[in-house]
């Protein structure tokens, strides 16, 4: 049986001593009742240290949101896998849909740094999802499969990647698939994923559902055959409904 994951995205939110106490309240408000799902946090980069100090020894893992393909050099702005690596991170989020939309990710940039989280040990969450007009247009099916099958490119063992779900037209607009949806494009993945790896590989992947998931929808959404947990957004930023989302996934 799948263990479930519930990461949370705190993206551009939190200074580094706001975020540090957030941690705190995260810890104490999943007390240790809920090991079994695997539960995440990801902080922005300058909070990663702190963060990950605040939580170390504990259940609940230290997570980056993104991170470069190369090991060093003149990236402005830009951090290794092996800075993230340094700071104890356990997964790196990887295709955000924001990332895709506001800063050129592309198929085969996603696929450069999913290689370089794996190469340097740590696992990778594969972001993948259609936008509304896609959605509307009926082409998400295609959409999907696609952005699968580019992320993956060359790899070869997917025992250490997550794949996330996030229709586009469902995050931080306060609208949310339909357990239904979400459990079709979930099954559109592990059906790709069986294309490219064989049934076994497929039955073992996780895929989250990343789409305004909230303590009051998480347990009909994690219920659905095909749905592994959630990456999770604003509900995140609130210790309570977090470890509720968790819990629902226990």
């Amino acid at each position: 049986m799948r263990r479930k994951i519930v990461v949370g995205n705190w993206k551009m939110n939190k200074t580094v001593a706001e975020s540090t106490e957030l941690a705190s309240a995260v810890v104490a408000a999943l007390g240790s009742d809920c090991s079994a799902c695997e539960a995440g946090i990801a902080p922005t980069y300058p909070a990663l240290d702190s963060v990950g100090r605040t939580i170390k020894g504990g259940e609940v893992l230290l997570v980056a949101q993104n991170c470069h393909y190369e090991d060093d050099g003149a990236f402005t702005g830009e951090v290794s896998t092996g800075m993230l690596n340094a700071l104890g991170c356990s997964y790196v989020i990887i295709g955000h849909s924001e990332r895709r939309q506001y800063f050129g990710e592309t198929d085969a940039t996603v696929n450069l740094r999913i290689k370089k989280v794996l190469a340097a040990g740590m696992k990778a969450i594969l972001c993948v999802g259609e936008t509304l007009e896609e959605r509307e247009s009926g082409a998400f099916e295609a959409v999907v499969s696609t952005q699968v099958t580019g992320g993956l490119q060359g790899v070869v063992d997917i025992s250490d990647i997550v794949i996330a779900y996030e229709p586009v037209w469902a995050i931080g607009t306060g609208r949310t698939a339909s357990s239904e949806q979400a459990q079709e494009v979930h099954k559109i993945i592990r059906n790709k994923v069986a294309e490219l790896y064989g049934a076994p590989a497929a039955d073992a992947v996780r895929i989250q559902y990343g789409g305004s998931v909230k303590p009051s929808n998480a347990a009909e959404l994690f219920a659905m055959p095909d749905i592994d947990g959630g990456l999770i957004g604003g509900a995140a930023l609130k210790a309570e409904d977090f470890a509720a989302i968790v819990k629902a996934a226990c």
